[in-house]
Order: structure tokens, then sequence, then C-alpha cells
């Protein structure tokens, strides 16, 4: 259902709560020259530690998105040792895109001798079996890639990794794990959801977010 736009185009939002939106964003995605000019521009004031702490975690999060996950597990636990432990489907995670890298670079025994004594201790819960099935499946094609599985070797999977290792380590320093634009989109989804279901079968079609964001 959408809302007469003359019921809030006059709404007065507030610019400093626009701007530490925006500030949340860059400050979450480690966005660091970025982020410097925007307080230049705005006069905000600087995040205490802001820039040591964005530096460690961006250096962990290309690690991981550029598929080296062990440096990425070495570095995240020199910065809080236990995240790795209490997370174990994060360390899964990490542990598995060193194995498809190997797998990538057609280092199948290695590959194979890096399952055996990394993953033996996730072999026992059924959900990790279940992923581990698909992983070891990459080993049975000489081109991986062309696997029905091979979705575990593409960027968007690290990205979902390196994501999660990301929001991991920003909730261990009690900061948000997702921006407060994603919270607000997410807010702002459920909200018009809900109206397009309230309004039934005459209604307008079930909202969109593209489709909003193109309007």
């Amino acid at each position: 259902m959408d809302v007469d736009p003359r019921q809030y185009e006059n709404l007065a939002i507030n610019d400093n709560d626009i701007q530490n939106i925006v500030l949340s964003y860059l400050i979450h995605n480690c966005y660091k020259e970025s982020v410097e000019s925007f307080i230049a521009c705005t006069g905000m004031k600087q995040p205490a530690d802001y820039l040591e702490d964005m530096e460690k975690r961006k250096r962990i999060f290309h690690f991981a998105l550029d598929g080296n996950a062990l440096k990425a597990i070495e570095l995240t636990e020199q910065l809080a040792q236990d995240i790795l432990e209490k997370n174990k489907d994060l360390r899964f995670d990490l542990l598995s895109l060193h194995f498809v890298e190997l797998v990538r670079s057609r280092k199948c025994t290695e590959a194979l001798e890096f399952a055996q004594t990394q993953f033996s201790p996730f072999g026992k819960e059924q959900k990790y079996m279940e992923k581990l099935q698909d992983f070891m499946a990459l080993l049975a094609y000489n081109e991986p890639e062309k696997s029905p599985v091979f979705h575990l070797l593409s960027l968007e999977y690290r990205q979902q990794v390196a994501d999660s290792l990301n929001r991991a380590i920003l909730e261990h320093s009690n900061l948000p794990s997702y921006t407060a634009m994603e919270r607000l989109i997410q807010q702002a989804t459920v909200v018009r959801q809900c109206l397009s279901q309230e309004a039934g079968k005459d209604g307008p079609p079930p909202f969109s977010l593209k489709d909003f964001l193109k309007s």
C-alpha cells in the first residue's frame, strides 16, 4: 500500500540523523578515506579509536574476501581469540574458504589432507555434515567450476563469509553488527509488506524494495 507523499513530504528530517546514518555505513564497511572526508566536510565528531579498529577489520575482511582465510583467522585471533571459539559456524566457514582455494588451485591432495585434519571436529554434527558433503564433492570434478556446487567457488560466497566475520568482530567490540541504514531499510520493508498484506487481494501488488528504489 503506497502512502500518500503529502503525508510525509513536509516531515522534517534532522541533518545530524542523516549524517550519523551515512557515517555508520562508512565505518561498518571500512571506508576509511571516505570516513575522513565525510567527517571533515560535515564537522562531525570523530568516533574514538575508530581508525585503528577499522584498519584491523579492513585487513581481516579483505583477507577473507580474497580467499586467504588462514591469514584472516590468524588476525582475528590476535584481535579477539574468543570470537572464533564461540562462533563455530563462522570458524567452519572460514576453514571452508581455505579448502575451496586449495581446490581452485588444483591442490586436491592438500585439500583432502586439510579437510581430514581441520573438519574432523565438525563431522559429528548433522548441519556440518551436509555442508561437508558439498565441499568434498568439489574434489570429484576435474573442473570444479562446472560442478553442481560451483557457487562455493564464487566471489559471492567469499563475500558472505567476509561479511559474517566483519559483523562478528563489530559485535565483539560492542558495536552494531548491522548499519543503521540496513536496519532502517529492513524495518521499512517489513512495515510496507504488512500494509500490503492488510490491504488484501484488492490492494496493490506486494511491496518490492527494488521497485521502490527505482520510483
